[in-house]
C-alpha cells in the first residue's frame, strides 16, 4: 500500500484546520452548515468524477494509492473532493472576517457574465470532449442560477476566495499531475495544460467551491428564519 496521495490530502487539510482554529470564524457555531454543504458538494461531484474514471478520462495510478476504493473511486480522491471545497470555505470565511467590506459586489454580475461567456465558448470548442463538457456545463448552470434566480448575494466574496484558494490548489494538483498520481486523457480535454494540469481542472474546482459556498449561505439563511 502506498500513501502518497493520502499524505498530499492530509497536507492540504492543514489549511482549513489552521484557519478554522481562529476563534473569530466561529467554526463551532457554523460547523453543521459547513460540513453539510461540503458533503453535498462531494456527492454531487463524485458522480461525474466516477463516470469519467470509468471511461478512462481520468486515470489514477495504483503505485501512488492505498488501494481502498468507494464507488470505484480511490478514497483519496473522495477525500480530496471534500478537502478542496472545505479549504475554500475556510478561506472564504477568513477573508470575509478579515476584509468585511463588500463594496465590489456591484461588479460581480458583470464578471459572472464574462464567466458565462467563457463557459459558452469552451462548450462550443470542446463540447465533444467529456471533461470539457462536464466542467463548463456544470459551471454554466451554477453561475446562471446563482446570479439570475438565487437572491443571496455573495459572488464577489466567492470570486475573491476562489482566487486565493487557487494557490494551494495549484500546489496540490501540480504534485498530483507531475508524479503522476492522476492522468487525464488528452483526447477528452482541450489539451491546453498548465504544469500538466488540464485547463478545465481549476474550473471544475470552481464549480465545487461555488456549490459549497452557495449551500453554506443558503443553510445559514434558512436557520435565521
Amino acid at each position: 500500500m502506498n500513501y502518497t496521495y493520502l499524505f498530499i490530502d492530509l497536507a492540504l487539510l492543514l489549511l482549513p484546520v489552521l484557519l478554522f482554529s481562529i476563534r473569530q470564524l466561529n467554526f463551532t457555531d457554523q460547523s453543521k452548515f459547513i460540513v453539510l454543504a461540503v458533503l453535498i458538494s462531494v456527492f454531487s461531484f463524485s458522480i461525474p468524477t466516477e463516470f469519467m474514471t470509468q471511461l478512462k478520462v481520468i486515470v489514477f495510478n495504483p503505485p501512488y494509492l492505498s488501494g481502498m476504493t468507494l464507488w470505484q473511486l480511490p478514497v483519496e480522491e473522495l477525500l480530496l473532493l471534500f478537502i478542496l471545497p472545505f479549504s475554500g470555505l475556510a478561506v472564504y470565511l477568513f477573508l470575509n472576517h478579515r476584509f468585511p467590506a463588500n463594496s465590489l459586489e456591484k461588479y460581480s454580475l458583470a464578471f459572472s457574465n464574462i464567466m458565462l461567456g467563457v463557459c459558452i465558448a469552451m462548450l462550443y470548442f470542446g463540447h465533444q470532449k467529456l471533461y470539457t463538457l462536464f466542467t463548463f456545463s456544470i459551471l454554466f448552470v451554477f453561475i446562471l442560477y446563482i446570479e439570475y434566480v438565487n437572491k443571496i448575494r455573495f459572488m464577489y466574496r466567492f470570486y475573491r476566495a476562489f482566487l486565493v484558494t487557487l494557490i494551494p490548489f495549484y500546489m496540490v494538483y501540480g504534485v498530483l499531475a507531475n508524479l503522476p498520481v492522476i492522468q487525464y486523457n488528452s483526447t477528452e480535454t482541450l489539451n491546453f495544460n498548465q504544469f500538466n494540469i488540464p485547463f478545465e481542472t481549476p474550473f471544475y474546482f470552481m464549480g465545487m467551491l461555488l456549490l459549497s459556498i452557495y449551500l453554506f449561505e443558503f443553510f445559514k439563511l434558512r436557520s435565521r428564519r
